[in-house]
Order: structure tokens, then sequence, then C-alpha cells
């Protein structure tokens, strides 16, 4: 658990749904799920995004929430995530603008994978991710494994 491994090619049906209300259902009770841990741990995902930028920039990749077979975090090569965008016919090209123009002294860019879809998680956490991971105080790999415990509980609710 916390390690983090490279996500080659998610599925290549992706539904991405922008700003409309979808009826919960099986499918996309995910997308739920990873909206209120992401609302509920903004400051420790902005830690968390800040020590990896320290660690490794965007030499590996844009972060990512696997959540099969059991939820971690991954790296998504951008090579990986331009190949998928052209095998959905150009779909995910606002995702590669959002990724492509990161500041990740501001804000945080992950992309959760479930499903056989992928959500782009985008906000800027208060306070600023450098400000987050100095007042959590924790390292990298301690933050990847309480993240993992509790994104473990959140989507077995």
């Amino acid at each position: 658990m916390g390690e983090i491994i490279f996500c080659e090619n998610p599925k290549s049906r992706i539904d991405m749904i922008f700003g409309t209300t979808q009826p919960e259902s099986p499918d996309n009770k995910w997308r739920r799920q990873l909206d209120q841990f992401v609302k509920a741990h903004q400051q420790e995902l902005g830690a968390l995004a800040w020590g990896l930028w320290l660690e490794n920039g965007d030499t590996q990749g844009t972060i990512g929430i696997d959540l099969q077979p059991q939820p971690h975090f991954v790296y998504c090569p951008k090579a990986a995530i331009e190949k998928l965008n052209d095998n959905v016919e150009n779909r995910l090209q606002e995702v590669l603008g959002i990724i492509e123009h990161y500041q990740p002294e501001v804000e945080v860019v992950m992309v959760g994978v479930g499903k056989e879809q992928i959500k782009l998680i985008h906000f800027e956490p208060q306070p600023a991710p450098p400000d987050c991971f100095q007042q959590i105080g924790q390292d990298v790999d301690s933050l990847l494994d309480i993240l993992e415990e509790l994104l473990v509980q959140q989507l077995q609710e």
C-alpha cells in the first residue's frame, strides 16, 4: 500500500460528464463518493500533490486515483492520457488542457479512474498546496497510506 504505480491505459471507453446531473446508478456512484472524498480531504490531497511535485515534478505524469481492484494512487503518464484521448475521438481535450496548464503551487489536478470511466479532479485548496504540505507535516508515504485508507472507507459506504 502507498506505492505509486503507472497507469498505462485506463479502459478505452470513456464517459465524461460535464455540468450535468446524472441519476444515481452503480456506474456513477463512485463519482459521487470520490467527490465527497475530495471535498472532505482537500488539505491532505493538496499536501500530497505538493509533496509528489517536490519529489518528481511532472516527470512521472498526472496523479491518479485508480479505484480497481482497491483504491490506490497512481501516476498517469501524459503519453497514456494522450493515447486514451486518441482512442475516444479527442473527447479528453479539456482534460489535457487543464493538465498542460497545471499550476502545482495553487491547485490540485488528479484523474480518477473507475468503472471504465475517468473523472477529472481539479480544485484550489485553502491554503495553497505548499502550505497544506507544511501544515500537515507528513511525508509523502505517510500521506499516501492515510489517504488510501480513508478512500477505501469512503468507497465502502
